[in-house]
């Protein structure tokens, strides 16, 4: 999570409840707080919204010598979402698998129940941020060749200098 400090010396409460919370849902359901919380970013807005991730199954392995085989990502979703992660199952495996950056996902195991869906606060518009800043965010982000990290990092790079600017 990073050294994250605000100037009194104090790491924000989320680093701290994510430091605790990480093991022990990786270690109880073999999975990371990370995906949990990009959910809705790496399968899509309204697919996410109907669904949630429960837990990667991992196979057991007989032996230290055995070859590694994909886990099974278990979701639980209700209703129509279920036929369309179904039909998406292949596209699904691939945006998990890179997001957690290597092969973890070989297939899916769909669980009908009912998805919690706290209130959520409106995603704000994208960060406005002054001329010189965007001229180097353009540059630092212009060698990239991917569009999509691209695109990401210029996100990222926005709302880091928003925040720096709010807190002043």
């Amino acid at each position: 999570m990073g050294d994250r400090q605000d100037h009194t010396g104090f790491r924000p409460l989320a680093d701290t409840a994510s430091g605790v919370l990480d093991p022990v849902l990786r270690k109880r359901a073999g999975i990371n707080l990370a995906l949990v919380q990009s959910w809705e970013d790496v399968i899509g807005a309204a697919l996410g919204a109907q669904s949630r991730p429960l837990k990667i199954v991992w196979p057991r392995r007989a032996h230290e010598d055995d070859p590694f085989q994909p886990a099974t990502l278990v979701i639980a979703c209700e209703g129509f979402a279920a036929i369309r992660i179904q039909h998406e199952t292949g596209e699904i495996i691939s945006r998990v698998n890179s997001f957690l950056g290597f092969a973890a996902i070989g297939r899916i195991k769909i669980e009908q129940k009912p998805v919690a869906t706290a209130a959520r606060p409106r995603r704000k518009g994208p960060p406005v941020v002054d001329a010189a800043s965007e001229k180097r965010i353009e540059a630092a982000t212009g060698a990239i060749e991917d569009d999509g990290l691209r695109a990401a990092l210029a996100r990222l790079g926005r709302s880091v200098i928003a925040e720096r600017i709010k807190k002043r």
